[in-house]
């Protein structure tokens, strides 16, 4: 029975060598399918999240309302 390839050295024969995040070219060097930037990026994402940081502030809900007043304004047209 033929013994299974690895899932990064099957993906690297079929798909193409195109980082999936950025779409650069890259040489294979790493076990995900992404340019040395990227990785890079996702493990310092990783690192930053251990640490306690990277953690976004919620951004505050919209408070203008365009079209609070339209029903007033129809009712008032009738």
């Amino acid at each position: 029975m033929k013994k299974p390839q690895p899932y990064r050295e099957a993906a690297l024969k079929i798909l193409p060598w195109i980082c999936t995040r950025c779409a650069r070219e890259f040489p294979p060097s790493n076990w995900e399918l992404l340019c040395v930037y990227c990785h890079e990026n996702e493990h310092a994402r990783v690192e930053d999240a251990k640490a306690g940081g990277g953690k976004e502030k919620p951004k505050p809900t919209g408070t203008h309302r365009p079209l609070a007043g339209l029903a007033e304004l129809l009712k008032k047209k009738r």
